[in-house]
Formats: C-alpha cells, sequence, structure tokens
C-alpha cells in the first residue's frame, strides 16, 4: 500500500468510526478499474456483525479538480441518489456525505452491491442467460420511478432540453475543424424535428448497459449519476437504445438484451405516461451523434498528444460507425 493509500485508509476509518456507523476500523480497501472522471474505491468496514462491503467515490486525489460542465458535484450525486431510491430506482444506498472538515476530499460513501456491470459479459455469460429475458422491461420500469421523482425536492441541476443539447454539441462538433456530412445532416434533421418542451423530469443522462449492475435475478443498481440534468424523460429511453451500447447484438435495440417494445411496456406498467416511439427514435438519433462527436474528441486527444494511448485512437475511429448508425436511423422508413 502506498504512502497516499494509508492515508486514504486511515482517514477513511476515523471518518467512518466517528461519524457514519461507529464501524470499528476498515480493511480490505482497494482502488477500482472502473470510473474515468471520478476515483472509486471499494473497502469492508468492520462490525459486531461481520464485514459490511462498501464503496468510497470520491474526486481525483481528493481534491475539488476542475469537471467538464456536465457534470454534477459529489454531493448532489448522493442527493440524487437518496432520491432515486426514495422513488423505488434500485440504488446502492449512501451511507456518508463527506464534508470538508473529514479532510478526504468530495465524496461520498456507500453501499457495495454485488453484480456484474461488463456490458460483454451480461450479454454473453451462462450466469446472466435467466436475467437478459427481463432486462429491457426493467429498464422501462425503473425508468419510471426515476422520472417520478418530484421536481420540487432536486438539488440544483441545470437544465438541458432538446434544443439546448443540439446547440451544445454543434458548437463542440465545430471546434475540431473536420468535417463529418452525416453529422451535418443529422443536425439539420434534429433542429428540423426538435420535440415540444412539454414534460419535464429529472434524467439521469447516461442510462445505458453498463452503467447498471446486473445480477442473476436482473438490474441490481443504476450506477453513474454524474450527468444528471432536468430535460425530457424520453432522452434516457433513446440513450439506452444507441446502437453502441448493444456491443454487437444489433437486433436487441435495448441494450443489446430486449426490444423497445418490452421497455416502453414496463415504463407504462410502472406509471409512465404512454411513450411516443417517434420521441424516442427522435432522441436515439441525437445520443448517436453525440457519440459520435464525443468520439471524434478521443481521436482529437490522442492526435494533438494530450492523451496518446491506443484506446483513444480506437475509440475516436468508432465515430465512423456512428455515421453508419445514423444514416440507418434517418432513411425514410416504409
Amino acid at each position: 500500500m502506498s504512502k497516499g493509500e494509508e492515508e486514504l485508509a486511515q482517514g477513511l476509518a476515523r471518518v467512518m468510526g466517528q461519524k457514519a456507523g461507529a464501524l470499528k476500523g476498515i480493511e480490505n480497501l482497494n482502488r477500482l478499474s472502473g470510473g474515468a472522471s471520478q476515483e472509486t474505491w471499494a473497502f469492508d468496514g468492520i462490525t459486531a456483525d461481520g464485514p459490511l462491503p462498501l464503496i468510497l467515490r470520491r474526486a481525483p486525489g481528493g481534491t475539488a479538480a476542475s469537471k467538464r460542465e456536465t457534470a454534477v458535484p459529489l454531493a448532489t450525486e448522493a442527493a440524487l441518489i437518496r432520491l432515486a431510491e426514495k422513488a423505488g430506482v434500485p440504488v446502492p444506498p449512501v451511507r456518508y456525505v463527506l464534508d470538508e472538515e473529514d479532510g478526504l476530499g468530495p465524496g461520498f460513501v456507500m453501499d457495495r452491491v454485488e453484480g456484474e456491470t461488463i456490458a460483454r459479459k451480461i450479454l454473453r455469460d451462462d450466469a446472466y442467460k435467466a436475467a437478459r429475458p427481463k432486462l429491457a422491461r426493467q429498464c422501462g420500469e425503473i425508468l419510471a420511478k426515476l422520472h417520478s421523482v418530484p421536481m420540487d425536492t432536486l438539488p440544483e441541476l441545470r437544465h438541458s432540453p432538446a434544443a439546448a443539447e443540439i446547440k451544445q454539441y454543434w458548437e463542440t462538433y465545430k471546434t475540431h475543424g473536420h468535417p463529418h456530412p452525416v453529422f451535418e445532416l443529422a443536425f439539420k434533421w434534429l433542429r428540423d424535428n426538435v420535440p415540444a418542451e412539454d414534460r419535464i423530469t429529472l434524467v439521469h443522462g447516461d442510462f445505458r448497459n453498463g452503467n447498471l449492475m446486473i445480477g442473476e435475478d436482473g438490474v441490481r443498481a443504476v450506477l453513474d449519476w454524474e450527468l444528471a440534468h432536468t430535460g425530457d424523460p424520453m432522452e434516457d429511453l433513446g440513450w439506452i437504445c444507441v446502437n453502441s451500447w448493444r456491443f454487437g447484438n444489433i437486433d436487441q435495440p435495448v441494450g443489446g438484451f430486449g426490444q423497445r417494445e418490452e421497455m416502453f411496456a414496463g415504463y407504462e406498467a410502472a406509471g409512465g405516461p404512454p411513450v411516443d416511439p417517434e420521441r424516442v427514435r427522435f432522441w436515439e438519433i441525437l445520443g448517436t451523434l453525440k457519440w459520435g462527436i464525443m468520439c471524434t474528441l478521443m481521436y482529437e486527444a490522442f492526435k494533438t498528444g494530450m492523451d496518446r494511448s491506443v484506446e483513444r485512437a480506437a475509440i475516436g475511429r468508432r465515430s465512423s460507425e456512428t455515421e453508419i448508425d445514423l444514416l440507418h436511423l434517418l432513411l425514410p422508413r416504409s
């Protein structure tokens, strides 16, 4: 264990012992590989009844480093998880939110939910064979509950309706100066088909296969709330259908494991209003375009030398896949 890890373990043991359940100590502190923008640490709290599996999510290095403007603060993430839990959304319960006097930086401690987040394992391993047929409907049910969180209980969040999303990504697209005619065709279609802003809810912002903890019984927890905002709830239903999140199972549009109709049925059965498939299609097109532009940014980071990893170059190359996806989505349907 490095000096920094020892200091974190000591500080975490102190905080959890004094303020968060009177734990007798902690053990097995281990940094997890997941999470590009925040640190994620697994550890066990020592209790009289045995080990308590926990997760620490905190800012890199324990500092309040600047983040992309679309990401919410960690304390806001924790507040949203607690609100979602009250609404019946499966989440890892938040145990404690770090404050300044704790000396560990921004972050929070939550229960560690057992399961799998790696999409290819979820879609292929026999362990999840019984769960896969349930997942699309479960996603619809979960999103209906998530979108029912009362607006007057939400912490401060950015509001990002369709028109604002289009504008934001157009400005991003223009910065790298490399033309993509298919992207520009998609931008024109989106501008011509902006839906009315007639329902505003909490939006998760990154609800997809990979951000769901899956067990043999189905969805156990919704993770990664840092892109949450208010806007059109159909954004979440469209995002999980983006082809890039099907991981090769292109005939299963919902996360690579189910059909749109199954998700829509679950959404309506759990109290959501009737789903307009064309509105979801709008958000699937916008989501595909957004991911394509994100891929080009990955390539720019590689090209400029800011990040010369093979991963950055490989993801950047995937922008061409999103162009094919956009053409399929934009072609007139018979």
